[in-house]
């Protein structure tokens, strides 16, 4: 065969080619392959200008075909996820029940709840992070009633005929120099902002004892905010400050006499066994987030029509601390502790003064790779002291025990029982629940 026939050959079977991988869902017909090889008809003669316009026809087509496969690759990427950005999320089933649980306002029946959480994490430096958390979930008093029984995991989003998915968790965050990091976002927690953590024990039931006492200090609520955290190099001293606003979402606005606010400051040092910090916030506009680890008077809303006014402003510390041994799986357990004290201007029920305190005992590896046994008992912050008036309040004290384990990586089973006496307004309060966890990450 000539040269020029073998490119002539060459040029039409790539143009025959480049529609097949193109459009591999379009049918071939091998048939008129085979008689376009094959036919005498379709053989044709050649002068001077037949390789220069057969190449420039079929370099036309080849690069039609392939601005189609460029446009579609791009109209495939604009709809998916950027390359930086991950997914990660957890299904949690829960079932149990909570003798006395009437007594704090919810019920004594079994009964069963879930949450579906998804984390997204985009970065477009490299450094920094927009952090997006979206929750669907249906959780029943039995296991919302702060502080005896408000599940570790709980997030209800039903509506009264379907529990839609929501943006739950939303924040920007950013390097500002070598030591310092940068929140801000319209929907995040002053927790999320901290120097540090600031305990160590993993609730296996209760909320309100996160953070070692998730009452005065760290008692939280989603709004807009922003915070700042500075490391002093690699001596293991950290400082935050931030702030949290229901004004930022209202007529009232931001750092206003009006906003509804919190702002924390955390001096922490930090070492791999060992924890030690104070927080101190400042709390206005009857700030009253205290009452997953608090009694009724505390956070004001003693009987249904009293609540903390808009003219109260609180102060509170936060001490917090926390060793763990060398190795696990040894009868030496890690041990986190806290203690809480706050105290009031222009409360609703005249308290002037609280205290509350945590224990939290922890043991991992003990009977299998990645198990953890849980002990955790203290008392919510209670009221110490009234502006005036002589001072009636309960005497609370809240516990917790679990066995966790894995009987794979993704998925954690947890068995647990918790209860408390004179829990958060009354001396009847007396509660027992049994509960098992399970959680499917992914």
């Amino acid at each position: 065969m000539k040269l020029f026939q073998k490119l002539l050959v060459a040029g039409t079977a790539l143009g025959l080619l480049t529609p097949i991988a193109a459009q591999a869902t379009e049918a071939v017909n091998l048939e008129d392959m085979d008689s376009y090889r094959r036919s005498p008809s379709k053989v044709k003669k050649f002068d001077s200008n037949t390789f220069t316009t057969q190449i420039s026809e079929d370099v036309a087509t080849l690069n039609g075909r392939v601005d189609g496969i460029e446009a579609r690759q791009n109209n495939f990427e604009a709809g998916a996820f950027s390359s930086t950005t991950t997914m990660d999320g957890k299904a949690v089933f829960a079932i149990g029940a909570v003798d006395g649980g009437d007594t704090i306002g919810g019920t004594e029946a079994l009964s069963s709840a879930y949450v579906y959480k998804m984390n997204l994490n985009t970065s477009f430096t490299g450094d920094d992070n927009l952090y997006v958390r979206l929750s669907a979930g249906r959780w029943g008093s039995n296991f919302t009633k702060k502080p005896g029984n408000y599940h570790i995991e709980a997030k209800n989003t039903y509506n009264g005929s379907s529990a839609p998915l929501i943006v739950d968790k939303i924040w920007y965050t950013f390097p500002l120099g070598d030591n310092a990091t940068v929140w801000v976002g319209p929907n995040i927690e002053n927790y999320y902002m901290m120097a540090a953590t600031p305990s160590i024990y993993k609730p296996g039931v209760l909320k309100a004892f996160k953070l070692g006492g998730n009452g005065a200090v760290f008692g939280a609520s989603t709004d807009g905010g922003a915070g700042l955290k500075y490391e002093f190099g690699d001596s293991g001293f950290a400082m935050s400050t931030n702030y949290v606003g229901k004004g930022s979402k209202a007529d009232a606005g931001i750092l206003t006499d009006g906003d509804k606010s919190k702002i924390d400051t955390m001096i922490a040092f930090t070492k791999p066994q060992y924890h030690a910090s104070v927080t101190y916030s400042k709390q206005h506009g009857g700030w009253d987030s205290s009452e997953y680890y608090s009694t009724q008077l505390v956070h004001g809303n003693v009987g249904s029509t009293t609540s903390m006014g808009s003219d109260a402003n609180a102060d509170a510390f936060a001490i917090r601390g926390y060793w763990r041994p060398e190795n696990s799986g040894t009868a030496t357990p890690e041990i986190s502790v806290g203690y809480d004290l706050i105290s009031f201007d222009n409360h609703s029920l005249n308290v002037s003064e609280g205290s509350g305190y945590f224990v939290g005992l922890g043991w991992q590896d003990m009977v299998q790779a990645d198990d953890r046994i849980g002990l955790a008992f203290g008392q919510p912050v209670k009221a110490t002291k009234l502006s005036t008036g002589t001072l009636s309040e309960v005497d609370p004290f809240l516990w917790e025990a679990y066995y966790s384990f894995k009987p794979n990586d993704s998925i954690t089973v947890t068995p647990a029982i918790w209860g408390g006496t004179d829990v958060s307004s009354s001396t009847t309060q007396d509660i027992f629940g049994a509960m098992l966890t399970t959680v499917f990450k992914f």
